[in-house]
């Protein structure tokens, strides 16, 4: 669109999500990559919560966690998610909406292996969404964990990433007297070239 230009410029979402990204690590006082992950579940209820977003691919968008914390398994049974980050150092945010596969293969491996010695042993300690008799308990876990998985453990079968690739981006910029600034980039499905539109504020 001619009016496309500025922080809206370019004809590649990802390198642009990258791009004020990148802007927002410079800006943001914490977790400049945290993102809200939208998930349903069997019933159509939906959950949001926080999560730190670890690449932008050039074609997905890819973040990690426990495969059977409850955002695991609806991530898995529908296959679909949502997601939000938010600048208020820029006035700007991203949202995203798309379809989802596992990251298990030796990029999930590696990325485990790059997390400190305490994160990674408490990927093993943590059952996640489950419920926990006391903090008491985790850190025994953990503790018992630390001797048995010794300095290097491996990636456990139960923790990885997720990849979304979207179907629907749109980019964000806040306006004087709330008139901002809206673009939809969309398509029907991977792969297809994206339509992108303007939005009213």
């Amino acid at each position: 669109m001619s009016d496309r230009s500025g922080i809206f410029a370019g004809d590649d979402p990802f390198v642009m999500a990258r791009r004020w990204l990148e802007e927002a690590i410079a800006t943001e006082p914490g977790d400049p990559n945290a993102i809200a992950l939208s998930t349903v579940d069997e019933s159509g209820m939906p959950n949001v919560r926080m999560v730190l977003l670890k690449e932008i691919e050039d074609a997905a968008f890819v973040f990690y966690t426990n495969y059977e914390s409850r955002k695991g398994q609806e991530l898995a049974q529908a296959g679909k998610a949502a997601f939000v980050m938010h600048w208020k150092s820029l006035g700007r945010q991203i949202r995203v909406r798309g379809t989802v596969t596992k990251e298990d293969g030796p990029k999930a491996d590696a990325y485990y292996q790059s997390r400190s010695l305490q994160s990674r042993l408490g990927a093993w300690a943590s059952r996640q969404s489950q419920p926990l008799a006391s903090r008491a308990t985790l850190m025994a876990d953990v503790a018992r964990l630390t001797v048995e998985k010794g300095p290097r453990p491996d990636r456990p079968a139960f923790w990885g990433g997720f990849r979304i690739a979207p179907l629907e981006i749109e980019f964000w910029s806040d306006g004087a007297f709330r008139l901002h600034d809206r673009f939809r980039w969309s398509r029907d499905t991977l792969g297809q070239d994206w339509d992108v539109l303007r939005l009213s504020p």
